[in-house]
């Protein structure tokens, strides 16, 4: 019924309720990654011996796959640009809704090896480090569950286009 406030179209004047979630979670979900992909680039230097560990392991996998006429970067302090590169073109394209679903799993991707190679609580001997890199290493996993929540997030949902598809149609009928 038009002007019913329990439709979710009708609440606060707005047509889909969910928009304003949305304009408001992105840019709350990118902003660590825009700032912590702006001190990735600039600390590379500082953050490299720390990355080794995992471009050691992980950047030989990457070589062998993709062809040499792409240009990698060739040494651990390059992958940490890179890495803090994509965190911040991909934090501001999930900020500004500029293909939020392909940025969220770019973020998604890159998460992972920092992931790895900035928390390793379990080299960890002192008890209250130990308990700091836990934390940071389950705030990162908890942050890709946001991020791949974000990836599958279509807009308006499938349940919403349903309810509105149902709404024009009961107002097609009782108008007629």
């Amino acid at each position: 019924m038009p002007g019913d406030p329990s439709q979710p179209e009708c609440r606060r004047g707005r047509k889909d309720p969910m928009s304003l979630v949305r304009m408001l979670a992105r840019p709350m979900l990118a902003s660590m990654f825009v700032v912590g992909g702006i001190e990735e680039v600039r600390n590379a230097g500082a953050l490299t011996p720390q990355a080794r560990k995992v471009t050691d392991k992980v950047v030989p996998l990457i070589t062998s796959r993709v062809p040499a006429s792409v240009p990698l970067p060739t040494d651990a302090s390059g992958w940490v640009r890179l890495n803090g590169a994509v965190k911040v073109g991909a934090g501001l394209m999930l900020a500004t809704n500029r293909f939020p679903r392909l940025a969220a799993l770019a973020l998604v991707g890159t998460l992972a090896p920092t992931t790895l190679a900035g928390h390793p609580y379990w080299e960890v001997d002192d008890a209250a480090e130990k308990a700091e890199q836990r934390a940071q290493f389950y705030k990162n996993i908890s942050m890709t569950g946001g991020l791949i929540i974000a990836a599958v997030d279509i807009e308006p949902s499938a349940r919403e286009r349903v309810g509105l598809a149902a709404r024009r149609m009961k107002q097609r009928v009782t108008s007629s």
